[in-house]
């Protein structure tokens, strides 16, 4: 007879990786196209519909779990930064390159404003955004970046970065990287000139999950 503990140790984990399948299938479909409709998900991932409702009630909860994943891994780039105890400029590029790669950004621009934040959801963005702020004045105080720059401005850059699709997944991950190194070279000091105009506030990014 098999052993019930690894029965359910078994179930918990093909739940995990059906849970991941999900959560991948949905960042596909709604980066995409956010008002597709929550069966595109489950058709994606693989996964029967009563499947996906068993984990989550409607699309809007799907889309907090979502938002709420990659607010994780953004997270989690901020912290190995802000760990890395050697050049502040090689931190901060390197925070970059993962914040692309996460994809984190991609959400933002699609998203905002399509569902209601929880509490929770919008307490994990300020965390983020307090996390941010205590990288970016790490390395400017290391004057390696442009004087006239705002945490604020690296929101919308990533933002930018993230809008850049084209050909396959490997191909627009060249062309980000691409477009990257040369948005360091600018965020990189010295500067030569000034920027225009003020910085978006953190009342205007965070404004735009309102719906």
């Amino acid at each position: 007879m098999a052993d019930t503990g690894s029965q359910l140790s078994g179930r918990r984990a093909e739940a995990a990786r059906n849970d991941e399948r999900i959560l991948e299938a949905a960042r596909d479909v709604f980066i995409a196209n956010p008002e597709a409709p929550i069966a595109a998900v489950a058709e994606r991932a693989g996964v029967g519909i009563s499947a996906l409702y068993r984990r989550y009630e409607s699309k809007e909860d799907l889309l907090r779990r979502l938002c709420a994943d990659g607010l994780a891994r953004y997270i989690a780039a901020v912290e190995a930064a802000l760990a890395d105890s050697g050049d502040p400029w090689e931190a901060f590029a390197g925070f970059m390159r993962r914040a692309v790669d996460a994809e984190t950004n991609a959400l933002t621009l699609r998203l905002a404003g399509t569902f209601r934040p929880t509490e929770e959801l919008t307490a994990e963005a300020e965390r983020a955004q307090r996390l941010n702020d205590r990288l970016f004045r790490r390395t400017k105080a290391a004057g390696a970046l442009r004087p006239d720059l705002h945490v604020n401005d690296v929101a919308l850059m990533l933002e930018q970065l993230a809008s850049i699709k084209l050909g396959d997944p490997e191909r627009t991950r060249q062309l980000r990287h691409r477009y990257l190194a040369l948005a360091l070279e600018a965020l990189h000091a010295p500067s030569e000139t000034r920027l225009p105009g003020p910085p978006p506030s953190w009342q205007e990014l965070s404004g735009r999950w309102t719906p």
